[in-house]
């Protein structure tokens, strides 16, 4: 099996791909990587080449139309298609291909009855809301309808019927039996059609088309799989059944000869060829002659589909060994792995270069996909999480019922959504998987990161069996008090002698602003554009306005400050058909938030390049704008009863905090832009000590501002007298004449590795918290807390504040 491995990748990698030289890309079946000697030869063509509009009857247009028709020819080649017997359509993307199908069935008298299998991408499943019925079909499923066992959907076999299945799921990389289709003609009549998608099988794998009676009828794929570039796709159709794609209506320039749209409404299709009838508009050209370049190099490179096939499956069958043999120090398996043709004789023909799987604790508790790709994208590995656009393939290997789906969509849970776990079931998982360019380097990296982040050693099993909690003293007070009034841009330190309002929503002013994309409507954070560190709000009282700055390098024409009334002045908003609000997203949370005019949204623009708007959620908002808290007390904070036998927390170091539960979940909590709670607090006792951990490990330690917390809380008792994280095991604290009601421990992302003076990123401290702040799969640093109103009608009552400087009493008592 070594001898498959193509070690002449290592010799060429470093020139073609210089993109890998910091990272390890484990997500080819997304798409593979584009080399340099096939970016340089595609430009050069360009350059040295006048290219017009095929749709003409110029040189340059002929040149292309000419280079279009041999690039045509080559790719059919490249998959072994005699012309004679296929055609070859070129669409943007396997998705098009997929839709141009559907499209022209849909048109079929009387519609047309869709089978599609269980693995099958969402695009292919899509083409059921097009037909008159449809079904989807588990492997078994399959062989009783081909056995003669039962009809595709249903018994009535004079309908047209579409069969789609994919050649190797995107899912697992399980690979589905090529005989299926010529069985499915066998056994069924001439009505009966069949559509292969073959996009993540044709990344490492040869599509072999040389025998036409056992080809598919259509097949869809995307050339970026394969290549890397360019973005385009094909839809390759077998001529003596291709005929029936011409049913569709609709048409576009260039596939008619003639149209008649005055007096008279006609129109006659282009005939020469198939895809002339299909081919929508001004055919992507330039990606076409790209294509041909890709196919040239890429045989340069790697000589045949065939030494990448062998060399991605050494590759796989090295990963899944791997990660099968992590065991936690009680024995219990690190990952749960779906990609089961790995154990079968025949892995070449049941499985693909994919692994997929999840990662649970030593209790058995789910790793976080998120939380896992977090960590892995601060540590530079590219991997891909989630639902995988497979909804058949998920909800069968994580045997998700569909009613448990349902619940969970009410519940919140949303493609793209950061909570991945409902009700003790994950909804996810993590997919791992090689290309041509891959190296074992590659492989035992991603192996020894899983090993250092998600093994549980004895050891650390022992620790925290044996771990002990301190005695909470009273010797604190407030170092700091800082709000953040545009959401994820820089902090405003409160001057430590005035005293600032707490309101319901936290401190005032607090998050009370965002930036929203212009495109997308979603807020902006520091998670893309770190450089909005950088854009210094300030509240200006005696001006009455929130006066804005960038720290950064700015172009010219830029304002050097601009001013924002803190009142809600209509002069500055803007009015789009007499409408000031914006609808957007924050945090998973649909709200309608003021927006500003252009000049005002122009200086954000240019900073940050970036088309963005600022948009105002004022406190006091109701109905749809309303939201609340969502914080609560973590498992790792509850109590640890002796004699109980409660597992030890995975993941954690000495000291695990285990404060009282509390019921305050129950009650709403009005907040305003803040990720979770009204207000976030950090201690220096435990800042401290995360960098006497990071110092250990020779990091760059981590200042307070990072964490972007409200309250600073420090001591004047001797550092041997504190203890870190003590806040975890809080009820409430008093701040001066304030109650505070602790809601359990902030979750953190790797946003806190963006260094809030310079904007620069760093690993650090989100890795040194991987390592000694991760429960269940979580990293958790500070603690959310809300004011808890005083009664009696006094002034307090009314206008509660708390200044730097402040005594803090805390209540620990549970």
């Amino acid at each position: 099996m070594g001898n498959d491995y193509n070690s002449k990748v290592e010799t060429f990698r470093e020139r073609e791909y210089p993109m890998l030289r910091d990272a390890v890309y484990l997500d080819h079946a997304g798409t593979t990587l584009y080399s340099r000697s096939l970016m340089e030869r595609f430009t050069t063509d360009l350059i040295y080449n006048l290219y017009g509009n095929p749709h003409s009857a110029s040189p340059s247009s002929q040149l292309s139309t000419s280079r279009i028709e041999d690039t045509r020819l080559n790719t059919l080649r490249f998959f072994k298609a005699d012309p004679e017997e296929f055609d070859i359509v070129f669409v943007a993307n396997a998705t098009a291909g997929i839709k141009l199908v559907a499209d022209a069935f849909r048109e079929t008298e009387g519609g047309f009855r869709y089978g599609y299998h269980r693995d099958a991408h969402t695009s292919l499943v899509g083409v059921r809301e097009s037909a008159s019925a449809s079904r989807c079909l588990g492997n078994s499923d399959v062989e009783r309808w081909l056995s003669g066992k039962g009809g595709l959907v249903g018994d009535d076999r004079g309908c047209i019927e579409l069969f789609a299945y994919p050649a190797q799921s995107n899912l697992d990389g399980s690979r589905m039996p090529l005989s299926w289709i010529r069985r499915a003609k066998d056994c069924n009549s001439s009505n009966t059609y069949v559509l292969l998608d073959a996009s993540a099988m044709v990344s490492t794998n040869q599509l072999d088309l040389s025998d036409a009676n056992s080809a598919p009828d259509f097949t869809v794929l995307s050339f970026y799989k394969i290549f890397g570039f360019p973005d385009l796709g094909a839809l390759i159709v077998r001529k003596d059944t291709g005929r029936i794609l011409q049913k569709r209506k609709y048409f576009g320039g260039g596939t008619v000869d003639i149209v008649l749209s005055i007096t008279e409404q006609w129109h006659s299709f282009k005939d020469n060829s198939l895809h002339e009838s299909l081919e929508d508009g001004t055919l992507p050209f330039h990606n076409i002659l790209a294509l041909d370049a890709a196919i040239e190099i890429h045989k340069k490179l790697y000589g045949s589909m065939e030494c990448i096939a062998k060399h991605t499956a050494f590759l796989a069958k090295r990963l899944y060994d791997g990660l099968v043999s992590l065991r936690h120090g009680n024995g219990e398996a690190v990952c749960v792995i779906y990609s089961s043709g790995f154990s079968s004789e025949k892995a070449r023909n049941m499985q693909g270069p994919t692994v997929a799987f999840n990662v649970r604790s030593s209790r058995g508790a789910w790793v976080s996909n998120t939380e896992f790709e977090r960590l892995a994208s601060v540590r530079k590995f590219h991997i891909r999480s989630g639902g995988l656009c497979n909804p058949g393939g998920v909800s069968a290997s994580l045997e998700l019922d569909p009613w448990e789906m349902r619940r969970n969509f009410s519940a919140g849970f949303r493609c793209g959504v950061e909570t991945d776990i409902y009700a003790g079931k994950i909804t996810g998982m993590l997919r791992a998987s090689l290309g041509a360019m891959s190296s074992i380097a590659d492989v035992d990296a991603f192996i020894s990161f899983v090993q250092e982040f998600y093994v549980e050693t004895n050891e650390a099993l022992q620790e925290l069996d044996s771990s002990t909690i301190s005695e909470t003293n009273s010797s604190l007070f407030v170092e700091s008090l800082t709000i953040y009034p545009i959401k994820s841009c820089g902090g405003f330190s409160i001057p430590s002698n005035t005293s600032w309002e707490v309101r319901p929503e936290g401190l005032a002013w607090d998050r009370e602003w965002c930036l929203v994309h212009q495109g997308t409507g979603q807020a902006l954070s520091q998670k893309r554009q770190p450089r909005m560190a950088l854009i210094k709000p300030r509240i200006d009282f005696n001006r009455g306005t929130l006066s804005i700055r960038y720290a950064g390098a700015t172009t010219s024409g830029v304002q050097d400050e601009i001013h924002i009334p803190l009142s809600a002045d209509p002069a500055f908003s803007s009015s789009l058909n007499g409408n000031r609000c914006l609808s957007s997203r924050v945090c998973g949370d649909a709200i309608v938030a003021q927006t500003y005019k252009e000049e005002i949204n122009n200086f954000f623009t240019r900073v940050l390049g970036v088309p963005c708007s600022l948009a105002r959620f004022p406190a006091g908002g109701a109905g749809f704008g309303t939201r609340h808290s969502k914080a609560h007390m973590q498992k790792h904070q509850q109590p640890k009863k002796a004699g109980t036998g409660v597992d030890p927390v995975p993941g954690a170091f000495p000291s695990p905090p285990t404060p009282p539960d509390s019921d305050s979940e129950s009650k709403i909590r009005p907040i305003l832009l803040s990720n979770e709670s009204p207000i976030l607090a950090i201690t220096t006792s435990s800042l401290n000590a995360l960098n006497e951990a990071i110092e250990g490990s020779s990091g760059n330690q981590a200042s307070a501002s990072v964490f972007r917390a409200n309250i600073v809380l420090a001591s004047t008792a001797a550092k041997d007298d504190r203890h870190p994280y003590d806040e975890d095991k809080w009820k409430s604290i008093h701040i001066g004449q304030e109650q505070f009601l602790m809601l359990g421990s902030c979750r953190r992302c790797h946003m806190i590795c963006v260094n809030q003076e310079t904007a620069e990123k760093d690993e650090e401290p989100f890795v040194t918290l991987a390592r000694t702040r991760r429960f269940d799969s979580k990293i958790f640093f500070g603690s959310h807390m809300c004011h808890v109103p005083q009664g009696g009608g006094t002034r307090a009552s009314q206008y509660p504040t708390i200044k730097v400087g402040n005594t803090v009493i805390v209540d620990a008592s549970g």
